[in-house]
């Protein structure tokens, strides 16, 4: 889930509310084959996880809605610390 908000994000330099961030995201996930349970406890680890990047400083959150930072690469997977 985080590597999709990571990738959404990442992508675009804008602003997103929550509901566009999350479509978006599970867009995603439904294409990977990679949903599971139900729509509504997605979005609820989805808004987890993007409350844990804005705390991390990796998302910037203005009102309703939220840009990913500079730092935003670092929550994916694959960074890899020097």
């Amino acid at each position: 889930m985080t590597d999709e908000i990571v990738y959404v994000l990442g992508a675009d330099e804008r602003f997103f509310g929550f509901n566009d961030l999350f479509e978006s995201v599970f867009a995603r996930l439904k294409a990977r084959n990679a949903v599971s349970g139900g729509e509504e406890m997605l979005r609820l680890r989805a808004y987890e996880k993007l409350q844990n990047l804005v705390t991390r400083g990796m998302v910037e959150k203005l009102g309703k809605e939220y840009k990913g930072l500079a730092r935003l690469p670092e929550a994916h997977s694959t960074f890899e610390a020097e």
